[in-house]
């Protein structure tokens, strides 16, 4: 209703204050003469009312009681509402102590009367706040029964929101907290925890639950989805804490849970100024810049301010769209941008020559396993030597920081995918020990989102009709989203020291076939899961730490550190099946083209002079 009069809202509202204080300071001097309205001053009366409600009203705009800074009616108005009237009530006390007033009325009038017009004054916002409600609160016949699952904070506000506005109508709470049991929330009845789900969505017709948790884990909203799947219940989720941008929850937060929301919802906080003790203003170089983690680092490194900020990748597609996430812009027109191999030496040099990085975080690389199994010489030439000339081209020009992006299968290993990294985190830990700046390596599972990514592909295979694969009913996983595991990447970057892997923490393992059901429960036709068994170089679970890796806590809690035994490139060389010439030609060609060119720019020099 006040719709209608926002302009007039405020002023009616200090009108209403106003007159607070009349039928107060009137009411305290009827009782002040024991009820002889005759013999009350009341000339006297009236002179104090008109002090007390300028006072008011200069009082109440000043602690923001008048200026919308909070809701009508709220915890927050009413204290505002106290703290003008404990003003208001000094500021007429002392007025009326005032020799030229002739002491209008007596004292005790002045503080009894402010305590009645607190009173008035908090009794009417009561009154017009449930009149509010009462007319804004919307007709059920229409609507979505549901039942929301938190009585906390923001159950309060998602049912005070779908009261009064949009298809939802709440008709049960439930919580796992069992001081909560007989609660109501806005009117509506806490009826139990999560096994009370089936029974209540019987009783109240209730085909959809919202979780209303937004600092809920993933294995919270994964037990919570399952309960809902066993009672036959739709589950929407509100978004999690970092989302929601610090408003106010409301119908319109209500969504589909996502993949983030079953297997990624944690929150990462970061040491601020440890990271940008060693990004911010620095020459940075990001490999593998147009895929999943190599973008998003480069979105968040962007963030602390770096001198320049150099992505390489050999996808000149991949390099536009990183651009366009960041600048908003695909020219493709900076320097900053380089389409270059991390197998090509040469070119790799003159990159380094060119932008002489300060900071390497090195995300290129060939990721997929069964292609890697029957192509290993190709998971070689990217994932050992292509690694093996940034690390070589990093130490001769002097990198401060150099950070490898490993995975989980690098530890003990099964697969080419998993040697090939492996040895990537000891030729890491090599470089270490022969250079000046800081080698290490960062290891993780699965991101959600990335190329390949089993989930996208789950839904693929569901929006297609089926059947959808799984290897083994019993293989499992670690996942994490892209942003957790690129701000624990920069994070780590600041925290390891030469020759160690940080381990990020993955939280528990996930069973594929759980989402695979989970996901095809979505579906809205009956969909097949096919277990097609696991393939050559897959493990059944995936570990973070080899049986004989010793791992200690580092300074963030969600960060491992183990050490890596160091293996030179000569070392490595001798383990490669598929390298038909020596590390130490290309060590050689590095030096030979750096002498080349220093030579010809002296040259040119020479004959300038």
């Amino acid at each position: 209703m006040t719709n209608h009069f926002p302009r007039y809202r405020f002023a009616l509202q200090a009108g209403f204050d106003a007159m607070a204080w009349a039928v107060g300071l009137a009411l305290a001097a009827i009782l002040r003469y024991d009820l002889h309205v005759t013999k009350v001053p009341w000339s006297g009366v009236a002179v104090i009312a008109v002090i007390a409600m300028a006072a008011q009203a200069l009082v109440g705009r000043a602690v923001g009681l008048y200026v919308h800074r909070w809701r009508y009616g709220t915890f927050d108005e009413v204290t505002a509402a106290v703290r003008s009237v404990a003003i208001t009530t000094v500021i007429v006390a002392v007025a009326d102590l005032i020799p030229a007033l002739d002491r209008p009325v007596p004292f005790t009038v002045t503080i009894l009367g402010g305590a009645l017009t607190l009173f008035v004054m908090t009794l009417g916002r009561f009154a017009w706040r449930v009149l509010l409600e009462k007319w804004t609160r919307l007709g059920d016949d229409d609507r979505t029964p549901v039942i929301v699952f938190g009585a906390g904070d923001a159950g309060l506000h998602l049912i005070t929101s779908m009261l009064r506005t949009g298809p939802y109508h709440p008709v049960a709470v439930l919580d796992d907290n069992p001081d909560l049991r007989n609660l109501q929330v806005k009117g509506v009845p806490v009826r139990g925890d999560r096994t009370s789900l089936e029974r209540v969505a019987e009783s109240t017709g209730a085909d959809t639950m919202v979780i209303a948790i937004p600092s809920a884990d993933s294995e919270l909203v994964r037990e919570l989805a399952a309960c809902a799947d066993a009672a036959g219940v739709t589950p929407l989720i509100l978004p999690a804490v970092d989302e929601l941008l610090g408003h106010d929850v409301g119908v319109g937060d209500v969504r589909p849970l996502t993949e983030a929301d079953l297997l990624g919802r944690r929150e990462i906080t970061l040491d601020i100024d440890a990271v940008a003790g060693y990004v911010t203003g620095k020459r940075v170089l990001v490999t593998g810049a147009g895929g999943s983690i190599g973008s998003e680092l480069c979105r968040q490194i962007h963030r602390f301010a770096p001198e320049s900020l150099v992505m390489l990748d050999r996808d000149e597609s991949a390099l536009q769209a990183v651009q366009v996430s960041i600048e908003g812009r695909g020219l493709l027109d900076s320097r900053d941008l380089v389409v270059c191999c991390i197998r090509d030496v040469d070119r790799l040099t003159e990159v380094f020559e060119e932008h002489r990085p300060e900071v390497v975080f090195h995300a290129a690389a060939l990721k997929h396993l069964p292609l890697l199994e029957l192509h290993p010489e190709e998971g070689w030439k990217s994932n050992v030597w292509g690694t093996h000339n940034l690390l070589e081209l990093s130490g001769r020009f002097g990198v401060e920081k150099f950070v490898n992006i490993s995975t989980d299968k690098a530890a003990d290993p099964s697969s080419v995918l998993g040697l090939t990294k492996r040895l990537a985190e000891r030729l890491t830990s090599d470089a270490g020990r022969r250079f000046s700046g800081t080698y290490l390596s960062v290891r993780f599972g699965n991101v959600l989102g990335s190329r390949g990514s089993v989930l996208p592909l789950f839904r693929r295979q569901i929006e297609e009709g089926g059947p959808v694969t799984v290897t083994d009913p019993e293989v499992t996983r670690f996942f994490m989203t892209i942003p957790e595991a690129c701000e624990l990447v920069i994070q780590a970057g600041a925290l390891g020291a030469d020759g160690e892997v940080m381990v990020l923490d993955m939280g528990e393992p996930v069973r594929i076939a759980d989402l695979a059901k989970r996901l095809v429960a979505e579906a809205d036709r009956p969909v097949e899961i096919v277990y097609t068994g696991l393939r050559p170089g897959e493990k059944m679970h995936e570990v973070l730490f080899a049986p004989d890796e010793a791992s200690t806590v580092s300074e963030h809690p969600m960060i491992h550190r183990v050490d890596v035994p160091p293996a030179t490139p000569a070392e490595i060389a001798g383990m490669d099946p598929f390298r038909s010439t020596r590390v130490e030609d290309d060590e050689a060609r590095v030096i030979d083209l750096r002498t080349a060119r220093q030579r010809a720019s002296d040259s040119d020099l020479a004959q300038s002079v």
